[in-house]
């Protein structure tokens, strides 16, 4: 088991500079993280450290109540909204959160991002949903905690492998995929579809979603039992 974690932690680690790398966090903004189910163990990033003086010795280790297993540092202040996306979505094993500029945008004006095109549909089976605010019995009683409750609302009727990212009303993005990389792919992939539909309602405020069809129609063919696109197995 300490190889598998020693392992995770370089993978973790690396997650969280891609996140940088892709400019989406800023200073110590940020976190990303990866869950080993079969121990009830997750490997996070630390609360505050800038991602230059970030390390795999550096990343936290807590059990599924967030506990500190390894680290001498203190995990990230999500750590408990992460903690209830992998109890909540059983199928995922990794998690992102960042601050990132557009997403944020859209968190902040309470809106779900319409798909109004093909490149949100290859990726997202509709629209990338946002919380309702928090109340402020909610605030007062647990912030991170009544996160997690409110994002449960919201995908009371989807499916988180199908629409793998939510706006948490006046915070930011969360996103997650079968490990912390896939996670950081739709981080980036979120933030991107972000700035085309702001500036696609810029240019045309009633600018209308995908059809049904045509939203079927992409993202199947990247996702569907007879997806075709790429150039598959062995390559």
């Amino acid at each position: 088991m300490i190889a598998v974690l020693e392992k995770l932690k370089e993978k973790v680690w690396q997650a969280n500079l891609e996140l940088q790398k892709k400019g989406l966090v800023l200073y110590t903004w940020g976190n990303a993280s990866e869950i080993v189910r079969e121990e009830g163990l997750v490997v996070i990033k630390p609360s505050g450290v800038p991602y230059e003086e970030l390390s795999p010795d550096s990343m936290v280790v807590v059990d599924l109540e967030g506990k500190v297993v390894e680290g001498n540092l203190r995990p990230s202040v999500d750590t408990k909204i992460h903690l209830d996306l992998y109890k909540l979505f059983p199928e995922i094993g990794g998690v992102v959160h960042t601050h990132s500029t557009y997403a944020c945008a859209w968190a902040q004006a309470c809106r779900d991002i319409p798909c109004l095109g093909g490149t949100h549909a290859d990726y997202f089976f509709g629209p990338i949903p946002c919380t309702r605010p928090l109340t402020e019995e909610e605030v007062e009683r647990s912030f991170e905690g009544d996160t997690g409750k409110v994002i449960a609302e919201r995908f009371a009727e989807l499916k988180p492998l199908e629409v793998p990212g939510v706006l948490v009303a006046y915070h930011g993005p969360f996103t997650w995929g079968r490990d912390c990389q896939e996670a950081v792919f739709h981080s980036v992939v979120l933030e991107e579809v972000a700035r085309m539909s702001w500036l696609t309602l810029s240019i045309n405020p009633e600018a209308a979603p995908l059809a049904p069809r045509m939203l079927e129609k992409r993202y199947l063919r990247k996702h569907g039992k007879g997806a075709f696109y790429g150039q598959g197995p062995g390559h």
